[in-house]
């Protein structure tokens, strides 16, 4: 059975999915949706806890493609609809000079930053194209652009993502979807602020600023924001 699509007195009726919802990045953006009026269904390994009845938890492992598929077919089905799809997958390894890169660090982030995009996009891509109002977006940082010596594996990995999502763009022309690539430098939180009162953040995104550019992007028509990347930074 369908269920509502969301509360249409706050206006949007939108279904949006958020993968690596319980996260940092990952509750600002939920919280900012939910607060517009949107379905949010928040996907994590482990799903926690929302006290608001327009976020429905749920538990995916986005490694897996069947299961990640049958997932994705199983929120259509269950709202009737999907409109959005913000993947926040993350993970970093690094820090050590090029030759000594350990390739079991690509091996890792491989698996965290491209499989998982991958396996959610092909899941999710008939829906998105269905919907009047289409849109992906992950978060990647100019490191894919700018890549450093220290983090090259790192590096590799933001750029495989964003050459998959502009992929996906490619697909969604002519049509009421998009997909765009958010650049950050790195992403910044209130205990960040707190724990460290004397540093410097002014070249870093606030999560909450991530928020309202992912809740903006209904805002822009599909034909100007497919295949973009913003800068957040």
């Amino acid at each position: 059975m369908t269920e509502s699509a969301g509360n249409a007195a706050d206006g949007t009726g939108r279904v949006v999915v958020v993968t690596g919802a319980n996260g940092a990045a990952g509750q600002a953006v939920t919280r900012r949706l939910a607060a517009g009026g949107t379905r949010v269904v928040a996907a994590g390994r482990h799903p926690i806890t929302w006290d608001d009845e327009r976020v429905t938890p749920t538990a995916v492992d986005l490694s897996d493609q069947a299961a990640t598929r049958a997932w994705a077919d199983d929120v259509a089905a269950r709202f009737g609809r999907v409109d959005g799809l913000v993947h926040l997958v993350g993970g970093w390894r690094g820090g050590t000079p090029f030759p000594d890169t350990d390739l079991g660090d690509w091996a890792f982030l491989h698996d965290q930053l491209v499989r998982t995009v991958q396996h959610a996009t092909l899941a999710f891509h008939p829906h998105l194209s269905a919907s009047p109002a289409g849109r992906f977006a992950i978060v990647s940082q100019h490191a894919a652009r700018h890549p450093r010596q220290n983090a090259a594996a790192y590096a590799t990995a933001k750029a495989a993502a964003e050459a998959w999502t502009l992929a996906m763009a490619d697909s969604f022309e002519g049509t009421g979807a998009a997909a765009v690539v958010l650049v950050v430098e790195a992403l910044l939180t209130d205990a960040m602020r707190e724990q460290r009162p004397d540093a410097d953040f002014s070249k870093l995104t606030h999560v909450d600023d991530l928020a309202g550019a992912v809740a903006a992007l209904w805002d822009e028509p599909a034909a100007d924001l497919n295949g973009t990347r913003r800068d957040l930074s």
